[in-house]
């Protein structure tokens, strides 16, 4: 194990492996509480910004909305896509030319119900038949997570089901729920840590009782050749783009503009407007 590894105290070898077993791995207190609780308060400028601009904020449920944002609306961009353990991760699941295609959050608020259980997008053949991952998502919570917050649910394992015959190729019907039931985990994330998943391991969010938002970042990568950049239209300043590391900007997927506008989401995943009963 590497001095930077050590001090973070994770083998990479141990969380992919993790990672391609369950489709989901973690990494504790990867930031300081501090960190967090400013990545909560962009989140939450962000969402009251969007949510009073159409296409700014998706609906995912009843009071539940996914805002994507621009880098340079969250102040701890650049320590997220440099920590070690993410970029380690990603160099490790996807590859040395990895693409970081998006960035966004969840936040469910008091009143939002289960979700369908689901995945993001349709799998592609390197998953379902090859059982390569192609893409992931980090996620990174800006609340100290408890049982009352609508925790995110997740069927460990399910990244490589087919699903082509799903609705949408993402949606299981009802009639299997009771399988990703019995292998479903509630996780209970801290301010400071991340998740790193497949965002084909089914999941879904949960009933939400708390008054206080669970906005939760998320940090989208793809391999080459998986598309989902597509999807997404990250844009930057020129002066921004001139600071970052160039490590940063070999990986970002993005357009240099002389000035930001709101992003108008392409990525609206129809199955989750409504929401569904717990059975």
């Amino acid at each position: 194990m590497d001095q930077t590894s050590a001090s973070y105290g994770y083998s990479i070898d141990n969380d992919l492996g993790t990672l391609k077993k369950d489709g989901i791995v973690g990494l504790k207190r990867a930031f300081p509480k501090a960190w967090a609780e400013a990545m909560r308060e962009d989140m939450m400028t962000a969402f009251w910004s969007a949510i009073q601009r159409p296409g700014g904020a998706v609906g995912r449920g009843p009071r539940r909305w996914y805002v994507e944002i621009h880098p340079q609306d969250f102040s701890g961009f650049v320590d997220l896509v440099t920590h070690p353990w993410v970029t380690e991760m990603c160099e490790a699941a996807l590859g040395p030319d990895y693409q970081i295609v998006e960035i966004g959050f969840d936040v469910p608020f008091q009143g939002a119900k289960y979700q369908p259980w689901h995945r993001d997008f349709p799998s592609p053949p390197d998953t379902y038949r090859d059982r390569h991952i192609t893409s992931l998502a980090f996620n990174l919570t800006g609340v100290d997570v408890t049982p009352d917050m609508g925790p995110f649910e997740i069927a460990p394992g399910t990244q490589y089901v087919d699903g082509r015959d799903w609705k949408h190729e993402m949606f299981p019907d009802k009639a299997i729920w009771p399988k990703f039931q019995e292998l479903g985990a509630r996780k209970h994330p801290e301010m400071g840590d991340i998740s790193c998943r497949s965002a084909l391991t089914v999941h879904r969010g949960t009933e939400h009782l708390s008054p206080i938002a669970r906005p939760v970042m998320v940090l989208g990568v793809d391999a080459p050749g998986a598309g989902h950049a597509e999807l997404h239209d990250l844009m930057v300043t020129q002066d921004y783009y001139d600071a970052l590391p160039d490590g940063v900007k070999k990986h970002l997927v993005c357009r240099v503009v002389d000035k930001l506008i709101p992003v108008t989401q392409k990525h609206d995943i129809e199955g989750l407007v409504m929401g569904a009963d717990p059975s």
